[in-house]
């Protein structure tokens, strides 16, 4: 069986898009703000990776220049003695410095933001499997109220004619005039049915393009093609969704947050510790007398080299009494691996059950969808019997009418469950880690 229908989204618009579920699917992704939103979250995880990694294997390193002039009195660099006559300084220093140790605080930064930058991942892929679900449910909506709409359609058709013929018999005398009111009600009913499904249809489609960020200034029009290889349960998929419980994205997301309490708790554990520092650096110095008569300054290049100086300095900082603040931050690292492992095991235990009611929603929805195809079957063949009767004089227009709404009621029962069942297969494949398209 192949299901096929064109829908149509009229806007005040020139422009026409044709697409199909899959590329409405990759529409929403390319323009979703929540999926933009969180890439950037990963290039701010990218960016905190790699300063931790300079911040433990680089040295900081700075530069100082300076230059000015002194009117007033001042000390006399050569004879260190007070002296007021106008003094001209430039300074030029380099300094850098390096943290030898600190408890191993830029090794376990380096851990928590490589696990910030795989989190950040796990949550873009979170994002846009949830809209592409979304994206899948709502295309299922606006394909449901369509086929409804047809079905509507076509009945209205059918209870105009069968009005037409009423009218005619009631003419010749072979019908009365309640068969008559009979049939106008029923194309009233029907045509009020059709206008309360085009409403749903508008509004499914507006959430469909809602969803998907379409721009309202063009006209979305959707050539839609499913093969029956896209619907069918297996009990593979089953067997792999429960397998894959640990590797969903929740559970992931779970995982890692309990890795970064317990770092971060080691963390905070070595910073009783002392830490050691390296620092080095170099400065010179050069100066002249522009206003002192008869004096002649060293050239530049020689005070530069004559005034410099290096230094090399290495500092050891104990910690001995900071209010203890240490000890409080090793406490409240200590209660957030609590809740980190008691959000985890919610976490297992959420997937877990999610797993086994989205298998058994699956297997549930085909049995309903076999169901509801048996069930359409028989109304269809039922109506088309009676719909021949009604039209021979042999049935009454409130059979006919009756037979038609259990017609319609189980053909809109079989289009639901046929769209449900789709989306239930979706999602246990979305569970074991398969293509969803």
């Amino acid at each position: 069986m192949l299901l096929m229908t064109t829908i149509t989204f009229v806007v005040y618009a020139q422009d026409t898009v044709r697409m199909t579920m899959r590329e409405c699917v990759s529409y929403a992704l390319e323009h979703s703000a929540e999926v933009r939103l969180q890439q950037a979250d990963c290039r701010d995880a990218q960016i905190a990776r790699r300063e931790a990694i300079l911040r433990a294997f680089t040295p900081t390193v700075s530069g100082d220049a300076y230059a000015y002039s002194n009117f007033g009195r001042s000390i006399d660099p050569e004879t260190n003695t007070y002296s007021t006559v106008t003094s001209f300084h430039n300074g030029y220093s380099l300094s850098a410095g390096i943290t030898l140790f600190n408890g191993f605080q830029a090794v376990n930064n380096m851990k928590i933001t490589k696990i910030s930058e795989q989190l950040g991942l796990t949550k873009q892929q979170q994002i846009e499997d949830l809209l592409c679900l979304a994206v899948m449910e709502a295309y299922c909506n606006v394909l449901y109220y369509t086929e409804l709409c047809n079905a509507i359609r076509a009945q209205v058709n059918t209870a105009e004619k069968a009005m037409q013929s009423a009218q005619r018999q009631y003419d010749l005398g072979q019908k009365s005039y309640s068969d008559v009111l009979h049939t106008k009600a029923e194309l009233s009913d029907r045509e009020y049915q059709l206008i309360v499904c085009s409403n749903h249809l508008s509004d499914a489609c507006i959430t469909l393009t809602d969803i998907m960020l379409f721009d309202n200034k063009k006209v979305l029009n959707i050539d839609m093609e499913w093969p029956e290889s896209l619907f069918g349960e297996s009990e593979d998929e089953a067997v792999r969704a429960m397998q894959a419980v640990d590797r969903l994205p929740r559970v992931i997301i779970a995982n890692g947050e309990l890795e970064t309490a317990r770092i971060a708790l080691k963390t905070a554990k070595w910073r009783l510790l002392p830490s050691l520092s390296l620092y080095g650096g170099w400065s010179s110095t050069y100066f002249t007398y522009p206003g002192k008569t008869g004096y002649v300054p060293a050239p530049y290049w020689r005070q530069i080299a004559d005034n410099g100086g290096e230094y090399v300095q290495l500092s050891l900082n104990i910690p001995i009494y900071d209010r203890f603040s240490r000890q409080s931050e090793i406490a409240r690292r200590r209660n957030e691996l609590d809740r980190a492992e008691a959000r985890r095991e919610q976490a297992q235990h959420e997937a877990d059950a999610e797993v086994r009611r989205a298998i058994a929603d699956r297997d549930g929805a085909a049995e309903a969808l076999r169901q509801a195809e048996q069930h359409a079957a028989l109304q269809q063949e039922l109506y088309a019997l009676s719909t021949k009767q009604f039209e021979q004089g042999l049935t009454s227009a409130v059979e006919y009418q009756t037979v038609a709404d259990n017609h319609l009621n189980a053909t809109a029962e079989y289009l639901h469950a046929r769209l449900t069942y789709f989306v239930k297969c979706e999602v246990v494949r979305y569970y074991a880690g398969l293509p969803k398209l």
